[in-house]
């Protein structure tokens, strides 16, 4: 119950924070005493979820579940080989299980050169600044299916070289349009982006070019493809299926020619 009405108000919570921060509706002004009302709503609800939980944890002991492996992706929303990993490679997480034991973020940001606090310049122009600064709103609002929907529905459009329709992906998962759009608008969408230059440039070692796919804190560099072999390399518990299939199914991504490897993807 409690947390049926906590999701309730995650929504209408980050609006709020919006509209009261940045003033989107000054016109409204029965907006902000009615966000904090809303507000205190929720504080009370957290304090019972916490309750609540504490309560469960002490009945039913810690878990001993083991640890979930990080899987980090550092891209650009309009670099060909970021569209192409989360449109073709990155859904396999998905398709096979084996997402119940990643722990996936995503980090878009890539090649981006910050200017000052809140000003940048990306690669592939500023069509890729909106777009990274729109993925990076639906990271901060959307919970996780959500977001990886909607991310991924955007690097599809991109893959396919149809990246100005991306508003479209608010229509086909049904999702609200209204928080992306002000938080991508706003100064609050900047620092977001501003979050994600830091966090990325202060990768060790730095990243040489996007996707840049991290597991478990190893960068997998040029291997990057390969990406659920590593994980299921690092994950302690009993091996899923999947990663029984992809140990079977496991190929080299590269190919020797004349003692130099060739790279088959597409990276910037």
């Amino acid at each position: 119950m409690l947390v049926q009405k906590l999701q309730k108000f995650s929504h209408y919570y980050h609006l709020c924070i919006l509209r009261i921060r940045y003033k989107y509706h000054p016109s409204k002004s029965s907006h902000q005493s009615s966000c904090l009302s809303t507000m205190a709503s929720i504080l009370r609800l957290c304090f019972s979820l916490v309750a609540y939980l504490t309560i469960i944890q002490f009945c039913v002991g810690s878990s001993n579940s083991p640890k979930k492996v990080s899987l980090d992706l550092y891209y650009e929303s309009l670099c060909p080989g970021s569209s192409k990993f989360i449109a073709n490679d990155l859904p396999t997480i998905y398709k096979n299980g084996l997402i119940e034991i990643v722990d996936l973020r995503f980090f878009p940001w890539g090649n981006a050169i910050l200017n000052s606090d809140v000003s940048f310049t990306c690669q592939h122009g500023p069509t890729e600044c909106l777009l990274n600064t729109v993925e990076a709103c639906a990271i901060d609002i959307y919970p996780m299916d959500d977001r990886v929907m909607f991310i991924q529905c955007i690097e599809n459009m991109v893959y396919e070289g149809n990246s100005t329709n991306w508003k479209t992906c608010f229509k086909l998962y049904d999702f609200d349009p209204e928080l992306i759009t002000d938080c991508y608008a706003s100064l609050y969408g900047k620092r977001l982006e501003v979050m994600y230059a830091k966090l990325t440039n202060a990768l060790t070692p730095p990243h040489q070019y996007v996707p840049w796919v991290v597991v478990d804190g190893k960068p997998l560099q040029t291997d990057y493809e390969n990406f659920v072999s590593y994980i299921c390399e690092a994950y302690k518990g009993p091996q899923p299926s999947a990663c029984k299939k992809a140990s079977l199914a496991s190929v080299p991504r590269e190919m020797a020619k004349d003692g130099v490897v060739v790279s088959r993807r597409l990276q910037d």
